[in-house]
């Protein structure tokens, strides 16, 4: 088996980590300082958001040079410590890789504006057009035209993001050789794979109007994985925004032609408004999170595997989102735990989720994210009122998830003695690393239990999904069936108590994990979930 199927992936979000040198910004040494507190908690590898060198425009989304460590993490002997520090404690490093696009300080971009006859041109997507007129319509996801005009070329170069990211054309077989030295770069420093942003929007056709799943795209993931990645027992995971099913299964087939898995985000679009943006909230339909689950639980089983988790760097904080933040804070986040851990696939833990961190509310000129920051200008110019577009950004802004990371209740969190990059939470002074490892009920000590549960019995790893009580208004149950072993998980998704069927148990269950310590029952208190374990 591969040994992925078995890992558990920590998300660290460097600039928000840990400050070694007291500038106000984490650091690849501050990384490796904490690498102990990883090694507790039990996690297999680290998946680390982009350090190569970048103006930070979209913080290191945006980058200009694919081979050197931006000074604001360290510097490459940084990195190589970091990754031979991992190695002694059985963790992995997964590269965060933005191959969809680079920064418009790129040597090849700035080198393809200087002409149409520069050989690095071709790099981009260019379309001729005057500057009144674009080609189309096309939008940006942080807002805006999808098109910027160059004077000198009397062109548009097409960019999905910021106007400082220009997209890359993949139809370019000199560019796609130059990337796949880039990933073996990479290789060859040792780390232990790659997540790949936006892998979806590669093939791209924007005269179409396409943007995720073009038609080259399974072609190119993979001509890369023949000519990287492949047969080496790395970790691959690409961010597919747009993938169905079907789609996953190509990108996770287990023949290996092209990831590991992927992250695809349906559940996570269940509490906005049908059709229309992420800033438009919706309450969330627990029925709708079950149906979810259960198909993309059943349809990648035996042929692909799923990526597990709640949180990232772009979405906000889970226990904010969907659990009870004011009154329920820890016992609502073991229990999303629970529900996530039990399920079939890899599962990937945000910095500090493992603390149950919450959302933060800052007034706008706090906040740093550009999509937020764009976003905010322009509801408030189409009409929308304050109150309304701070309301999203409270709900859905990416800066929840990039506070400083709250190791303790000393001045900054103890993330810094500098002045943080971004505000720190005010609630670090009950919530933090220090006061959870002394707590042996803490949320953070339950995380470490499941992670533990998970690499004990086969049964997470191979059983086949079934979900139970599919009606159930409040409780959101399943079971995990292997030739051995049947899994069964509770949850109480909900501040209410709820009696649960007392015949799902089986007839000698095993309790393995409790949120309400020691105890499995057929009459629920609000949010309580366990795990119990049938021998068949």
């Amino acid at each position: 088996m591969e040994w992925w199927k078995k890992a558990v992936i920590y998300e660290i979000y460097p600039k928000s980590f840990f400050d070694s040198n007291g500038d106000g910004i984490g650091d690849l040494n501050g990384i490796t300082s904490k690498l102990d507190y990883l090694s507790e908690l039990g996690i297999d590898a680290i998946w680390l958001c982009p350090v190569c060198l970048s103006p930070q425009v979209d913080n290191g989304y945006d980058v200009s040079d694919y081979r050197q460590i931006d000074p604001m993490f360290g510097t490459m002997d940084s990195m190589d410590l970091l990754i031979s520090e991992a190695k002694k404690r059985n963790i992995r490093i997964i590269m965060d890789l933005v191959l969809n696009h680079s920064s418009d300080q790129h040597p090849w971009f700035r080198d393809a504006i200087r002409s149409r006859d520069s050989e690095f041109h071709d790099y981009y997507v260019f379309r001729d057009g005057s500057p009144e007129s674009p080609p189309n319509r096309m939008r940006a996801c942080f807002g805006g035209s999808a098109w910027t005009y160059v004077p000198a070329l009397k062109q548009y170069y097409f960019h999905q993001f910021a106007d400082q990211q220009p997209d890359l054309n993949w139809d370019n077989s000199e560019l796609r050789k130059q990337l796949y030295e880039i990933i073996n770069f990479w290789i060859g420093k040792g780390v232990g794979g790659f997540r790949f942003d936006v892998i979806d929007q590669i093939a791209k056709e924007p005269d179409l109007e396409i943007t995720a799943n073009g038609p080259m795209l399974h072609a190119y993931i993979r001509e890369m994985n023949q000519n990287t990645f492949g047969g080496k027992n790395l970790i691959t995971v690409g961010e597919a925004w747009g993938a169905d099913i079907q789609s996953a299964r190509e990108f996770s087939d287990p023949s290996g032609k092209e990831f590991s898995m992927v992250f695809q985000f349906e559940h996570i679009l269940l509490d906005q408004q049908e059709g229309k943006e992420k800033w438009d909230l919706a309450p969330l339909r627990l029925s709708d999170l079950k149906r979810v689950i259960s198909k993309w639980q059943t349809g990648l089983f035996n042929c692909g595997w799923n990526s597990l988790f709640w949180n990232n760097h772009d979405l906000p904080r889970i226990v904010s989102r969907w659990g009870n933040d004011r009154n329920y804070r820890e016992v609502s986040a073991k229990m999303l735990a629970t529900l996530l851990y039990g399920l079939q696939g890899t599962p990937y833990i945000y910095q500090g989720e493992e603390l149950a961190m919450t959302n933060i509310r800052l007034p706008i000129e706090e906040y740093k994210d550009v999509e937020t920051l764009n976003l905010y200008h322009e509801r408030i110019a189409e009409g929308y009122s304050e109150d309304e577009v701070m309301q999203s950004i409270y709900a859905r802004g990416r800066d929840n998830a990039r506070t400083p990371m709250q190791w303790s209740d000393s001045k900054n969190a103890g993330f810094s003695k500098g002045i943080p990059w971004l505000k720190v939470n005010p609630n670090y002074h009950t919530i933090n690393a220090q006061q959870e490892l002394a707590d042996p009920d803490s949320v953070f000590h339950y995380y470490q239990k499941l992670i533990r549960l998970r690499k004990q019995y086969d049964v997470f790893t191979e059983g086949k999904f079934r979900l139970l009580l599919e009606s159930h208004p409040q409780i959101f149950a399943y079971e995990r069936m292997s030739r051995n072993e049947r899994l069964l998980v509770v949850c109480n998704f909900s501040d209410q108590p709820s009696d649960f069927p007392k015949e799902l148990l089986g007839s000698s269950p095993e309790l393995l994990i409790s949120n309400i310590p020691g105890s499995y029952t057929t009459h629920l208190s609000p949010y309580q979930s366990f795990i119990v374990l049938n021998h068949i």
